[in-house]
């Protein structure tokens, strides 16, 4: 876990590699969170296998490549001041652990305390949960996730995967685009969120949903509404390759 390398585009091709192993040579990937970041180095990569890419959340370190003479739309350079004032706001967690993950590691995998307010103030903040966890998530899906971590001791490496990320970030260049059919599903609390034009200029988006209610830890928050829209869209794009 302390090694170096272990980054996005190295967890890609460990996904890939698994899937070969497992006897597929085609499918479907889905991501949130840095899952959106692995899965989006596969869609790019291997763009002859992966038959579809599910996304609920843009991988942080996303950017598209603009062309000489071209300038983002009024909506794009807004949605990078919003993203920056959200950072301002929420991402002291993202400095500490791109900077000084190990660090940090020490402290709070020595205090199981220390690790679950570290933890659950984020469920807190990015949730849709109203004012309340208890409104989303029960004490024991959240101890469960937090022991995950403790009984294992592998919160430095899920944390370093930050400072590894920000070596090489997915920054797409010229010939970079993501090929494969792309759908998005949009919660309406899960900040910052680039607008369609943003993602489009890397992605080829053939399906956009906006959810009602939902924030960022969506598969916990609003499983049925997420395992449909996955299916639909698998549904979808095998629909119109038939």
């Amino acid at each position: 876990i302390t090694a170096p390398g272990c980054d996005l585009h190295f967890m890609g091709e460990l996904w890939y590699k698994l899937m070969k192993e497992l006897g597929y040579d085609n499918f479907g990937a889905h991501g949130g969170d840095f899952g959106s970041g692995v899965s989006m180095v596969m869609a790019l990569k291997y763009p002859k296998n992966v038959i579809g890419l599910h996304l609920n959340n843009i991988e942080g370190y996303y950017s598209p490549y603009l062309p000489n003479g071209e300038i983002f739309t009024k909506e794009e350079i807004q949605f990078e001041c919003d993203a920056s004032d959200w950072y301002d706001r929420e991402g002291a967690y993202s400095h500490q652990q791109r900077t000084k993950a190990l660090t940090l590691a020490y402290g709070l995998n020595d205090s199981p305390i220390g690790l679950c307010a570290w933890i659950v103030e984020k469920f807190y903040s990015w949730a849709d949960c109203k004012g309340s966890l208890e409104n989303v998530f029960s004490k024991n899906e959240l101890l469960a996730n937090i022991t995950l971590y403790w009984v294992t001791e592998t919160l430095h490496s899920s944390i370093r995967l930050y400072h590894e990320s920000r070596k090489f970030p997915l920054s797409f260049q010229k010939d970079d685009f993501v090929n494969v059919p792309v759908g998005i599903i949009r919660f309406p609390l899960e900040e910052p969120f680039p607008p369609r034009k943003y993602i489009e200029r890397g992605f080829n988006i053939q399906r956009w949903t906006e959810m009602p209610s939902g924030g960022h830890f969506a598969a916990m928050e609003k499983p049925n509404l997420l395992a449909k829209d996955i299916t639909d869209f698998f549904m979808q794009i095998s629909n119109h390759d038939s």
